[in-house]
């Protein structure tokens, strides 16, 4: 079987080298052009092109799909089956149709749950006990296509978006493997999604991570582990972006108003945040551009934090 494989950034990793290393003949990698990054404003590679240079694979890299010349490279290739992993770029009808045993794609949700750009932050944000993989046969309509195989994992309350993706990473490697066997065989039936149990969650944007203290203690929560490592939950004091990397909360009438900074006892961190329901204790702070600390390290050295009200 040629196979081509879409995906662009580390997470999806795991699912090009399950491919490798079971030896089927990947033919070719897509992945996202290079961007410019940092303060050198160098070109940056995606984690996915390093791997297929690693692995001395045909890397390609254009702009968009939906050109012509993109489409006439791709179909030249005679891929039997293209798999998609986090690729970045919506998939036209004309790309959908090239390959005989069509294309698959690993999601990181159970779907229907949480279709679209973000899957395990909605997972977070919604208290999902569990999360999974899912993978799907791609229809032109995002994430809507029927099922081949799907694994859930239990979410902890330890875990963020970046956690989670690490694991999901490795279940979908395997899960990928699995079903593309079956898939290929003929021993493995699409199984329809239900319409009625959908969900959908888009792109996260940089402002969704600024903290409204007058929401639940727990809501903000979510957020915290949800939008980390991006874009990171933040308020600001004294007009300084002060980021909070890792914090828990605690139930219960407050006596502080919202965004009131006052001390915990030492076994519970040492800091919380009055909001609107409960209290938000602080693990781990940073100020943006600088190195992240205990709430413990960030009193020693800003003392007058506590009694403060954000955002200031």
């Amino acid at each position: 079987m040629r196979i081509v494989f879409m995906g662009s950034p580390r997470f999806s990793v795991p699912s090009l080298e399950q491919l490798l290393l079971n030896n089927y003949d990947v033919v070719a990698v897509y992945t996202q052009p290079d961007r410019p990054s940092g303060r050198g404003r160098a070109l940056m590679l995606s984690p996915v092109k390093e791997a297929a240079l690693k692995w001395k694979l045909p890397v390609k890299q254009p702009p968009t799909l939906k050109a012509p010349e993109a489409l006439a490279e791709l179909t030249a290739l005679k891929p039997d089956v293209i798999v998609v992993c986090a690729f970045g770029q919506i998939l036209p009808k004309e790309l959908i149709e090239i390959p005989p045993r069509q294309c698959l794609n690993v999601h990181f949700s159970l779907l229907p749950r949480h279709r679209g750009a973000s899957p395990v932050t909605a997972a977070i944000l919604a208290g999902d006990e569990y999360t999974g993989v899912s993978i799907q046969l791609v229809r032109f309509k995002l994430d809507t296509g029927p099922v081949l195989a799907s694994a859930p994992i239990p979410i902890q309350p330890d875990d963020n978006t970046g956690t989670l993706l690490e694991k999901l990473s490795v279940v979908g490697a395997h899960l990928l493997q699995e079903a593309l066997v079956n898939w290929l065989n003929g021993t493995i039936s699409p199984l329809p999604q239900d319409e009625t149990k959908a969900t959908y969650f888009g792109q996260v944007k940089k402002e969704d991570g600024e903290i409204d203290w007058t929401l639940p203690a727990l809501e903000i929560w979510r957020r915290v582990r949800a939008y980390y490592p991006w874009p990171g939950c933040y308020t600001t004091w004294r007009g300084k972006t002060l980021k909070m990397n890792e914090a828990f909360y605690l139930p219960g009438a407050v006596k502080e108003e919202a965004g009131r900074v006052f001390a915990l006892d030492k076994e519970k961190g040492g800091l919380g945040v009055a909001t609107g329901d409960g209290v938000l204790g602080i693990k781990n702070i940073q100020y943006a551009g600088k190195k992240a600390m205990t709430a413990a390290e960030f009193l020693r050295g800003q003392r007058d934090f506590i009694g403060s009200k954000l955002p200031d």
